[in-house]
């Protein structure tokens, strides 16, 4: 939002405070409709699950061949969105790109629920919930699978922390202006806000704690999607035996990570009315980023398919084949043409960067990216280098059981409550870092 010349910054600030507290005191209905929908979905992922924990992972379809099935799938692509919270509000906070603002609050709580839903979905991958404690207990350091436990585990405690430290001004704010809402929110503002005062001490302990946590996250965020790409490459799996997997992956989640953040601005600025702070410019600069990030992502692609493709060697080659020409084809070009050329082709023209034309482009490019990660989990698995003889022929087939895509809505639906519940309660766009002279001068501090 840009201050008018006209008004006071005092008359700014109040205006920045009515707006962006409103939605927290009256709640519209069609949200409540929105979140009895994600229950019921929710609830009937709970009974799918109830099913798979009482009969065993055989009311899955998976088998011997694709052990890792959509579960995995899910995982990935948590993992992926989950690196919205790094992109913004690290790599643009810490190189000044202050029109990012506005999305650093939203891409944190985003994050947050996104690796939160990944470490569920493993534990449902599992088939028996208590094993879990066996990679705690007698892990091995020597596994990836650890390795995958321990970077989920920090990321997800300096994303939280990342958005906690930041909410700190706005929960005071909340406390000392919202006086209409209910007692546990009045106790949860009180409580959280730490005895916030807004002085000059505390905005310098603020500065100081927020730029170490924006340094640290990225590093860990960078790796969080590299181990799980390791997981992947140490498989003696055709399609996964890549250098090129770490890389990859990393690129495909910045992308899909700020598609996810264009979805979430628009919904958001229309849901909240907040066309002054998530404005057109925003979007533009979003839509250059994503096409940016495309063509870096697009480059991997090729990369990561050419090699193996000039020398259609063995399994390898049957693997490449069956994406291309095969039973995958279909599903392959989609993602190719569909979620990662066309948003490139219409992105870098102005017109494509418009709100409602990103949001389809968006939304085309986070289906593109959930698909790819389907096809890099299961035709890899239905191509073993040393087959089982004599199978069962559900072993060389796989189509997700009812429960398995139950579970799967269940987890997006999870998901989207948490990010729902966090919006109802806190501020969607950093308050203090929007209004203006609130802060002490650099003098002062």
């Amino acid at each position: 939002m840009v201050k008018n010349e006209h008004i006071t910054d005092e008359q700014f600030n109040q205006k920045v405070e009515k707006d962006l507290l409103s939605h927290l005191v009256s709640q519209k209905r069609k949200g409540n409709i929105f979140v009895i929908i994600l229950v019921v979905i929710l609830l009937i992922g709970v009974f799918a699950y109830y099913r798979q924990i009482r009969y065993g992972l055989i009311v899955t379809s998976m088998r011997d061949y694709t052990s890792w099935g959509v579960y995995i799938s899910n995982f990935v692509f948590f993992v992926a969105i989950s690196l919205v919270g790094s992109l913004i509000s690290s790599m643009l906070k810490l190189s000044k790109a202050t029109w990012s603002i506005p999305l650093t609050r939203i891409s944190e709580i985003i994050a947050i629920a996104a690796i939160f839903c990944a470490s569920i979905i493993i534990i449902v991958d599992m088939g028996r919930p208590d094993r879990f404690l066996n990679v705690l207990i007698h892990g091995r350091i020597q596994s990836p699978i650890l390795w995958d436990v321990m970077i989920i585990s920090t990321y997800l405690v300096i994303s939280m922390l990342l958005l906690y430290i930041s909410l700190i001004p706005d929960l005071a704010l909340c406390r000392d202006k919202l006086t209409h809402v209910s007692g546990f929110r009045k106790w949860f503002y009180r409580v959280f806000s730490v005895n916030w005062k807004g002085s000059p001490e505390q905005y310098k302990i603020l500065h100081s704690i927020i730029t170490i946590l924006s340094i640290v996250v990225l590093p860990i965020a960078f790796s969080i999607h590299t181990v799980t790409s390791w997981l992947f490459s140490t498989t003696w799996r055709p399609g996964w035996d890549s250098t090129n997997l770490g890389p990859y992956f990393v690129s495909g989640a910045l992308m899909a990570g700020a598609a996810v953040i264009v979805v979430a601005m628009y919904f958001i600025r229309n849901a909240y009315n907040l066309k002054e702070y998530l404005t057109d410019k925003i979007f533009d600069k979003m839509g250059k980023l994503l096409v940016l990030l495309s063509l870096v992502y697009l480059y991997f692609n090729i990369n990561e398919y050419l090699g193996p493709a000039f020398k259609m060697v063995g399994v390898e080659g049957e693997h490449i084949i069956e994406l291309f020409v095969g039973k995958y084809a279909g599903m392959y070009w989609a993602v190719q043409i569909l979620g990662l050329i066309m948003p490139i082709i219409v992105l870098s023209f102005a017109w494509g960067r418009k709100p409602f034309i990103m949001l389809i482009i968006s939304m085309l490019a986070l289906l593109g990216a959930w698909v790819k990660r389907f096809l890099i989990v299961i035709p890899s698995l239905q191509h073993p280098y040393l087959p089982i003889q004599n199978v069962d022929e559900s072993y060389r087939h796989y189509v997700p059981s009812w429960e398995e895509w139950a579970i799967t809505f269940a987890s997006f639906a999870g998901c989207l409550l948490i990010i729902t519940f966090l919006l109802r309660i806190l501020p969607v766009i950093p308050i203090w870092e929007m209004k203006k002279g609130v802060e002490p001068k650099p003098q002062e501090v």
